[in-house]
Parts: C-alpha cells; sequence; structure tokens
C-alpha cells in the first residue's frame, strides 16, 4: 500500500507542487498529478494524434493565454471550441474586458450597457460593437478575395490573418496551421455576423461537412489519439464523438465542474465514454473536477519545462 505524503512546499514551484499533489493521496490533487502525467506522455508521443477541446466563457478569462501559449508551442494538432471562443478571442485581440464580481448588480450593469460573464465585465463596445465592425470587415475581405465557401477550420484561419495578434488564439491557429473546428458556428455573435452577411451574399457558404471530412480522415489515419477535453458540450461530444470510430482514444484527461448525476454530456466522466467506445478500454485517462481557470494553469505550468 502507498504512503500518504504531506505536502513539503519548501522551494517549491508549480511542477514540483503538482508531483506532490499525485504523491498526496487525495483527493482531486492527485487527480490532477495523474492527469499531468497522461498529458506529458500524449504530447511526447510522435504517434498521437492530440486535441484539446475548450467552451468559450474561459477565453474571457486570462486562462486564454493559457491556451494561445499551447496553440503557440504546438502542443496540440487540433482545436475543437464553440463560436464563442471567436466572440472574445477577436473581441479581446482590439478591446479590453474588466474585473467584475459575481453578485452585481445586473439590472444597473445592463443599464450602463455592460455585460456579466461570470466576474467578468464586458462593456457593449468591448463585444457587440467591435465584433459587428471587424467580423464585417474580414467577412467582406475574405469575399472580395473570391473565397465565398468555407470550412470553419479555413475561416478561423482567415481570422487569425487578418486580427494578426500574436495575443490571439485565433493567430497562432493560422500561422501553425492547426484547424480550429467550430461545429456550432452559428450560436454566437461571430457565427450571427456571417448570417447578416449572407442576406446580401447568398453565394457565400459554410461548408461543416468539409470539417466532417477532415476530422474523419485525421483520425482514421492516426496510430493514437489523445486529447484534453476541458468543460463540455458540444466542442467536448464532437471530439468524442469522431475518435469512436477508430477504435477511441488512446488518453483522454477531462477537466470539468459538471456533476454527472443529471446524466449531461458535461458531467459525464471518462469512465463513461469507455462503453461507448469513445475512450479504449485500455486507454490512460482521469476526469479533474474543478475549474479550469485553476487547474489549467497549473497542469500548463507543471509541463511547460518538458515538453519541447
Amino acid at each position: 500500500m502507498k504512503l500518504v505524503k504531506d505536502f513539503d512546499l519548501k522551494n517549491s514551484d508549480a511542477k514540483k507542487l503538482v508531483k506532490q499533489m499525485k504523491e498526496s493521496g487525495g483527493f482531486t490533487a492527485k487527480k490532477l498529478g495523474i492527469a499531468v502525467e497522461i498529458i506529458e506522455d500524449m504530447l511526447k508521443d510522435r504517434d498521437s494524434l492530440n486535441f484539446i477541446s475548450f467552451p468559450a466563457d474561459i477565453i474571457a478569462t486570462g486562462t486564454r493565454g493559457i491556451i494561445k501559449e499551447m496553440i503557440r508551442r504546438k502542443w496540440f494538432d487540433v482545436v475543437i471550441t464553440t463560436c464563442g471562443t471567436l466572440d472574445h478571442d477577436i473581441a479581446r485581440s482590439y478591446k479590453n474586458y474588466y474585473h467584475g464580481e459575481f453578485e452585481m448588480d445586473d439590472v444597473e450593469l445592463h443599464k450602463k450597457n455592460i455585460h456579466r460573464l461570470g466576474n467578468v465585465l464586458i462593456p457593449m463596445e468591448s463585444y457587440g460593437i467591435v465584433l459587428e465592425e471587424k467580423v464585417s470587415q474580414f467577412l467582406n475581405e475574405i469575399y472580395t478575395k473570391g473565397k465565398k465557401e468555407l470550412s470553419t477550420y479555413e475561416l478561423c484561419w482567415e481570422f487569425g490573418r487578418l486580427v494578426n495578434n500574436k495575443e490571439s488564439i485565433l493567430y497562432w491557429c493560422w500561422k501553425n496551421k492547426i484547424p480550429m473546428i467550430i461545429p456550432g458556428i452559428t450560436d454566437g455573435a461571430v457565427g450571427y455576423q456571417m448570417f447578416q452577411f449572407y442576406q446580401k451574399h447568398k453565394d457565400f457558404k459554410i461548408d461543416i461537412f468539409k470539417d466532417e471530412q477532415l476530422l474523419s480522415d485525421l483520425v482514421w489515419n492516426a496510430k493514437k489519439t489523445g486529447a484534453l477535453v476541458i468543460g463540455g458540450g458540444i466542442s467536448k461530444h464532437h471530439l468524442i464523438w469522431h475518435c469512436q470510430f477508430a477504435g477511441g482514444l488512446n488518453r483522454a484527461v477531462y477537466l470539468t465542474t459538471a456533476q454527472e448525476y443529471d446524466g449531461s454530456l458535461s458531467g459525464a466522466r471518462t469512465r463513461e465514454a469507455i462503453s461507448w467506445g469513445k475512450i479504449r478500454e485500455t486507454a490512460d485517462h482521469v476526469t479533474v473536477e474543478g475549474d479550469a481557470t485553476i487547474t489549467l494553469p497549473l497542469i500548463f505550468s507543471s509541463l511547460v519545462d518538458k515538453i519541447e
């Protein structure tokens, strides 16, 4: 039987701290330590096609910088996320978001044209107004160059090129030619601006089947697959759905705050995915319960010196 070890934080950094979490014996701390080991193995395995999926809300926070840096360093081969990620990434490339509180008066905020996302404040001019201006400009430029039918990953590359901001996730997806796939492309401010653009440009099309073809080809040709799944929803499901067709993920780490008692996909643990064939029976896998704005920076900090 393995001994439970107390933390010793003298001269400790994030890497040492997470290692001690694994050795501590409980509870979610141990899971975080295991997650780091699985992700390290995944990223060092040259035969592994590695995915990252995440919801949009964390891109409204400083955690955007962690995701951006992972993409800049080419840690992952494919990104799957939601339309809101485009909203926040583009908006924050031009305007600022601000600190707030969960308990603020939302009626007063509405009167002042300030949106609240958790404890982040987003003035209207930092979101809807700038997105309407920039996305319309981008779409006109893309269309004028003759690109009238694009997959979502091709659209994201075009946005990244036009944003041209090194703090942007889209920029680094374009720069490194990492496909960012948005299965729910119309569900957000950018998607609505595209719909508005379509009203006057009926030959403008988004080819979602091209996204599906790319995912299918990548998964079927991969020797192994691995995934860091942050949060739930459509981005999580789209990732594990495709991986089942080639026998399931070889490695999987879930970071989640969702509960499983309601039967939701977001709350489903890695073990449930095994029953669907979305994760292999022999896979290395773990579910880490906790806010990704805490767990993800710890994971990144503990791996940053280990991954080339």
